[in-house]
């Protein structure tokens, strides 16, 4: 009826849906009547499962209506996309739509096209009812549309199918299918034209989802069924009703709720004979004489009622005794289940004909790992001191082997294409690269086995993939910066040669690679050699300084006039090695030595002082072993 475009309202600065009605519509009475219905049905609603109405109007032969934009998809791309959905998250969204229709329905709206493609699915999960295209005021007097019956032929009732009167019970008819649809991924009547679908949708009854999804809890199949009912009569009679059995069915899913009922007083017309009427021809029966026994307790009243109980007691004795003989006779002896996989067929029968339990061959799958004719998996399962009843059955599933398949060609294709073909066919890849003159480096030689041939799943074929000329060009790395050993290992690794050269350079540490002739990122040849600078510092070494400090100082002990001696002031010692004071302390004038160690790179000017005073000034070789400078 109309055409949906996406807009934006620069008033209230948000994106909305724009419904326009086609032109070919503009000009037909009965479509704008239907185009307004569906705009004042729709705006009088507000509710979250029912999209919302902004705006209405039109322009000339321009009609049109502003709402909500939803963001998702319809729950028929869903359908089509997934299959058969999960029943929980069905029963969820079927719940929302009965809520949408609930507020619809209070409202005197019939929605008259629930289907899939009419429920939007939010990216947060969240069912839309919109296209109210066809909903109308619900009055007494409504039997179709205009005239017509509309809607969508897989979903509409029975009574819409007829162009019957349509009412509340018709959206739940609808909202059934769709849940059809959702737990089966198929509607339950489908036919090569519409009116095939409208018949099947009056006369046949649907096959139970629980059949075609076995896995399907009873109470979901129930309420469907019951929401599927050709008379509107035995169908839930509102949306209020299917929403507490909807809900009903999450908290207790195997229970057996909405079941059909029989209607009462629904019987045929019989004839009934009167009650307690007597025929004159009994009332004509003389009375028979009563047995002495019946006297006798009739004038002892007390003892016919012990008799009674006692009698009653050894019946009820009986009745037990016989009951527990039939039982015992009748019941199936308990024998201990036996774990059947891995046996053959052969071997499983003749086993479970020793307790006297049946065999019943599922299926048969193809298995790598167990061989055929061998069981995989069984029917009650095998748990350890688990006991069945004679002439039960356990269900197995066969192996018929590995699975043949037939090798294709790989040879002339490209490796990637060849190995994903080779997994497709569920097989395994070995890739084996050869040094190729004559093929292009990356394309598959030849394969092993050869085309054709059949091969069982998971088995491995190999492929010879050509690796060009045999020369590999590699990628220069930068290394400029990185120790020596980072260096020679990265460049190794990339399968290039290294050269080095020294040279020094105080601004950077010893052992760092300075720079490389070949610039980082250039291709290159493998094997090819890369020449790197290596910084190389000299090598601190060590030295030693004796000085003869009492020597130096010439110190002889000096007394006052008591002939005490004088105790003397300390003199500084200071050595000077090239800039750099490298040893300063001070000690009493009559020491004997004073030891100090040096260090520097090759020769150096070693100063020594004493109170200030240079002693000694003296040029060494500390790459000599041991060098040693005594200052007397």
């Amino acid at each position: 009826m109309a055409t949906v475009y996406k807009a934006k309202c620069h008033v209230l600065n948000r994106f909305v849906a724009v419904k326009i009605l086609r032109d070919e519509y503009t000009t037909d009475t009965e479509f704008i009547k239907r185009f307004n219905t569906e705009a004042q049905a729709a705006a009088s609603l507000t509710h979250p499962n029912i999209v919302s109405i902004f705006d209405v109007g039109n322009e000339g032969n321009l009609y049109y209506i502003v709402m909500e934009l939803v963001q998702g998809k319809t729950l028929k791309e869903i359908i089509s996309e997934d299959g058969a959905l999960p029943w929980k998250w069905s029963v969820n969204v079927a719940i929302q739509i009965a809520s949408a229709l609930e507020v619809a329905h209070k409202n005197g709206i019939v929605h008259r096209d629930i289907k899939p493609h009419n429920i939007i699915i939010t990216e947060e999960g969240v069912a839309k009812v919109t296209d109210f295209g066809i909903a109308k005021a619900v009055s007494n007097s409504t039997i179709t549309a205009f005239g017509t019956t509309i809607g969508s032929v897989h979903y509409f009732s029975p009574e819409h199918a007829r162009g019957g009167f349509t009412d509340a019970k018709s959206d739940l008819y609808s909202l059934g299918v769709v849940m059809y649809e959702m737990v089966t991924g198929r509607v339950p009547f489908d036919a090569d034209t519409p009116v095939s679908v409208a018949l099947k949708q009056m006369q046949e009854i649907p096959k139970e989802p629980i059949k075609l999804q076995p896995s399907l809890p009873i109470s979901v199949n129930n309420i469907i069924m019951k929401a599927l009912e050709k008379d509107p009569n035995t169908r839930y009679q509102s949306a209020t009703d299917m929403l507490k059995d909807l809900t009903l069915c999450l908290k207790k899913p195997e229970e057996n709720i909405a079941e059909k009922k029989q209607i009462e007083g629904d019987l045929p017309t019989q004839r009934v004979p009167i009650i307690n009427s007597v025929s004159n021809e009994e009332n004509k029966k003389p009375e028979k004489k009563k047995n002495k026994v019946v006297v006798f307790f009739e004038k002892h009243k007390v003892l016919k009622v012990f008799a009674f109980i006692i009698g009653a007691i050894l019946l009820f004795a009986m009745v037990m005794g016989i009951t527990y003989l039939i039982t015992n006779s009748l019941r199936e002896k308990d024998v201990p289940i036996i774990n059947l996989e891995g046996m053959s067929l052969e071997e499983a029968k003749a086993e479970l004909e020793k307790i006297k339990v049946n065999l019943e061959v599922e299926k048969e799958e193809f298995d790598a790992e167990v061989p055929e004719g061998y069981i995989i998996s069984q029917n009650p399962n095998y748990r350890e001191n688990y006991k069945i009843k004679e002439k039960s059955t356990i269900k197995v599933v066969v192996s018929k082997g590995k699975e043949l398949v037939k090798v294709t060609k790989f040879v002339g294709m490209k490796k990637e294409d060849a190995v994903q073909a080779i997994k497709d066919l569920g097989l395994v890849e070995e890739v084996i690269e050869e040094i190729s003159t004559t093929v292009e480096a990356g394309i598959v030689i030849r394969q092993e086995p050869e085309v054709d041939t059949e091969a069982e799943t998971g088995s491995t074929v190999k492929i010879y993939v050509s690796k060009g000329n045999g020369i590999t060009q590699v990628e220069v790395p930068d290394v400029v910066n990185q120790t020596e050993e980072q260096a020679v290992a990265v460049l190794e690794a990339r399968g290039l040669k290294v050269e080095k050269k020294y040279r020094t350079d105080t601004t950077k540490s010893a052992g760092m690679v300075l720079e490389q002739d070949v610039d980082a990122k250039t291709m290159v040849d493998e094997g090819t050699t890369v020449t790197i600078t290596i910084n190389q510092l000299p090598e601190v070494k060590q030295g030693t300084v004796n000085v003869y400090v009492r020597s130096l100082t010439g110190y002889q002990p000096q007394k006052d006039e008591n002939g005490v001696t004088i105790e003397p002031e300390n003199v500084e010692v200071r050595i000077v090695v090239g800039e750099d004071v490298q040893f300063r302390e001070s000690f009493p004038p009559d020491t004997e030595k004073v030891t100090a160690n040096i260090q520097g790179i090759g020769n150096v000017i070693v100063k020594v002082y004493v109170d200030d005073v240079m002693r000694k000034t003296q040029t060494i070789d500390l790459n000599s072993n041991n060098t040693v400078l005594d200052v007397r």
